[in-house]
């Protein structure tokens, strides 16, 4: 209800309309509304853009918005600046340091830190819909379910993760139970949990680490496109167990 209420009071300003009707879902601010909308969310993913924007990086930033409309924690807008005229929105632009060579930058504010934090990208490649998720995911409280994710499971490993042997025994059996019980096409990815508990249990919590540098290996390297899927969907769950100065 919150993000519905905010959208309705911005319309009712004259800022309700996304500057690109391919972007639904996505809230636009302004120097005015930017402030007061921002510190109503948990997370809040915001776009610095050209004020009309269009590509391939607002058509992966329009699916996050879409992917994630039910979310009541977390808020997905665009602030769109303006280089001529009055120069609109450049005065935001500018408090968090960006420059028009940076469009599009992304910055993720959590509710209650002053300072944003930025989604790098080390190529074009970068900027995708599932990878901007992932970095919401890994740096917020905000849950977003990627694929190949359970989220009682999820839910497991965050305990999992923050426990000691004796109660990490536990919570591995719990996921055994899952592993039976759950619906058929979640039983692969319940094994990848189980296994992974285990896995901790044996080596210790740097498995975590060790296991995501492998298959990032691995996915930079020439695989098919269902092996990727694959390891990429292991990945997403390693997330869940990982600490986030890990990440």
């Amino acid at each position: 209800m919150l993000l519905y209420y905010v959208v309705f009071i911005l319309s009712v300003a004259g800022l309700g309309q996304s500057s690109d009707e391919d972007c639904k879902g996505c809230v636009p601010l302004d120097a005015h509304s930017f402030d007061k909308v921002i510190s109503k969310f948990k997370a809040s993913l915001v776009k610095f853009d050209v004020a009309f924007p269009y590509g391939e990086k607002h058509e992966e930033f329009a699916k996050v918005a879409a992917a994630t409309k039910d979310s009541i924690d977390l808020l997905i807008a665009e602030v769109g600046v303006k280089d001529y005229g009055k120069k609109e929105n450049s005065d935001l632009a500018q408090r968090y340091g960006i420059t028009k060579d940076d469009y599009p930058a992304v910055r993720l504010f959590l509710q209650g830190k002053t300072e944003p934090i930025p989604f790098i990208q080390k190529t074009d490649s970068d900027f995708t819909a599932e990878n901007l998720k992932r970095f919401i995911r890994a740096q917020s409280d905000v849950y977003l379910g990627l694929p190949g994710c359970v989220e009682q499971l999820d839910r497991l490993a965050e305990e999992f993760k923050t426990s000691q042997d004796k109660e990490r025994q536990e919570i591995l059996g719990k996921a055994k139970i899952f592993e039976e019980t759950l619906p058929e096409e979640h039983r692969k990815a319940a094994q990848v949990y189980v296994k992974t508990m285990e896995r901790i249990l044996e080596r210790g919590d740097v498995f975590v680490q060790l296991e995501q540098s492998r298959l990032e290996g691995l996915l930079n390297g020439k695989i098919s496109k269902d092996k990727k899927r694959n390891m990429e969907e292991r990945r997403n769950i390693l997330q869940s167990f990982a600490h986030r100065d890990e990440l």
